[in-house]
């Protein structure tokens, strides 16, 4: 079966690729296993010189990298640009801080000399998302590659374009053969891919289901795994917030990507005192958004990336609202070429509904009542997620004490939740285990060795 490229905004077939048969496959798994002793034995000052020069080529390709995002996902093309700035910033952030992150760390003991030396692992699997199709590999290549392990991508079936436009910017920036592969093959074959014996550790951004899968053929084999899964994030306005801002960072969370992110705002949880007046403001801004051609400036809502996905979403949008949920507006499919979803809103959601229990990965907001600060917290945290949630207050204070008690990876205090290549990122529960991204990040790959002597 062939690998399509649909264009989301149109529905049009653009190209066909055809998958890598298995000794395709088994010659770079092999090439991989031989690349990972030279590789790691570079010294780093060459392996980030990698990086550098991997930046430099995404900046200078910047426009047409972006037009390729939008084309095969359907990202509006200035996320897109941001897009690939931020793959550009992580490069060059390892670049420069891994020697610091590296570094060994002495410990006090009874020997002469004890520290902890951190040694690549060998060649790590990242299995990758279409939502940020270059971002998300990015933010674990990055790090990998500088750490000394080679890095193998197997990406999402409908970025086949993204992927080996990855592999080429590797390839012209003079990565060593086997040090940077692209997999184009399908979903069913990562299993036999993980228990190859050249892949040592496996990444995987993804849907929980996803993940229980990977982990499940990672552990059989006894090979590291970090996820990086979905995400129910809470936003929650307290009743001393500025209307204004959070409404405004409302839209721009939930409704960026067209609500397709793991880290996307979904779970409004609003004081009662401030309801009414956040609402107001919410919905104005949601009826501003403007769908579109996604490679036109003034659109600001994009399509979905696929057809299956909006049928998804809208079956979880009618089955809340069946449960008690009221559609404020929005809740169909645009009458228009393409994978478009009107954005929605959704009024006195609460347990039970698949907009308060599930992700709703597309452009749909979810409102929950909330009487008090602690009910909003317990609401906050009524989730099998736990990747990232903000809290919106006039009081740095309380925001801080709030946000602590947020049992997520990643919370924060009147801003949207992000990444950030200077911060950890990563999720507890369903959302997955691990952390990218930092000092954390480049740590997850490596054999972090301790060395004795007397």
């Amino acid at each position: 079966m062939s690998i399509a490229h649909t264009n989301p905004a149109t529905g049009d077939l653009v190209r066909r690729f055809d998958p890598m048969d298995e000794a395709a496959v088994a010659g770079r798994l092999d090439a991989a296993a031989q690349a990972a002793g030279p590789w790691g034995e570079r010294p780093l000052a060459e392996r980030c010189a990698l990086l550098t020069r991997v930046a430099a080529l995404l900046r200078e390709r910047r426009a047409s990298l972006a037009a390729l995002i939008t084309a095969e996902m359907g990202k509006l093309i200035g996320e897109a640009e941001g897009e690939v700035d931020k793959c550009a910033w992580v490069c060059e952030h390892y670049a420069e801080h891994a020697a610091a992150y590296l570094a060994d760390e002495p410990i006090a003991s009874d020997a002469t000399t004890s520290l902890i030396a951190c040694r690549p692992l060998g060649p790590v699997l990242a299995v990758m998302p279409w939502n940020f199709p270059f971002w998300q590999l990015f933010r674990c290549a990055a790090p990998a590659l500088a750490a000394g392990n080679p890095l193998l991508l197997k990406h999402a079936s409908n970025v086949p374009g993204c992927a080996l436009a990855i592999e080429g910017l590797f390839r012209d920036a003079g990565a060593p053969e086997g040090t940077f592969a692209t997999l184009l093959i399908d979903a069913g074959r990562v299993a036999s891919v993980i228990a190859h014996p050249a892949v040592r550790a496996v990444s995987l951004t993804g849907s929980d289901a996803a993940g229980r899968k990977v982990a499940a053929a990672a552990g059989a084999h006894l090979k590291k795994t970090v996820l990086e899964l979905g995400g129910s994030d809470a936003f929650v306005v307290l009743d001393d917030a500025d209307l204004d801002l959070a409404a405004e960072m409302a839209v721009k969370s939930r409704f960026m990507n067209a609500g397709q992110s793991c880290i996307a705002a979904k779970r409004f949880i609003v004081q009662d005192a401030v309801e009414a007046d956040f609402m107001e403001r919410l919905r104005a801004g949601i009826v501003a958004l403007r769908p579109g051609d996604p490679m036109a400036r003034e659109t600001t809502l994009a399509p979905m990336a696929r057809a299956d996905l909006r049928e998804d979403l809208h079956a979880q949008v009618l089955s809340s609202v069946d449960a008690g949920a009221v559609l404020v507006m929005g809740g169909h499919a645009l009458d228009r070429p393409g994978c478009f979803y009107a954005p929605t809103l959704l009024d006195h959601v609460g347990p039970g509904m698949p907009a308060y229990t599930e992700e709703l990965f597309g452009p749909v907001a979810a409102v929950i009542h909330a009487p008090d600060e602690a009910e909003a917290l317990r609401i906050a945290n009524d989730t099998a997620f736990g990747l990232g949630g903000s809290v919106w207050t006039g009081s740095s204070r309380r925001g801080e004490a709030f946000a602590r008690r947020m049992q997520c990876g990643c919370a924060f205090v009147n801003g949207m939740v992000r990444s950030d290549p200077r911060l950890p990122f990563g999720g507890i529960g369903d959302s997955g285990y691990g952390r990218e991204l930092s000092r954390l990040g480049i740590r997850e790959f490596v054999n972090q060795q301790t060395l004795w002597v007397a």
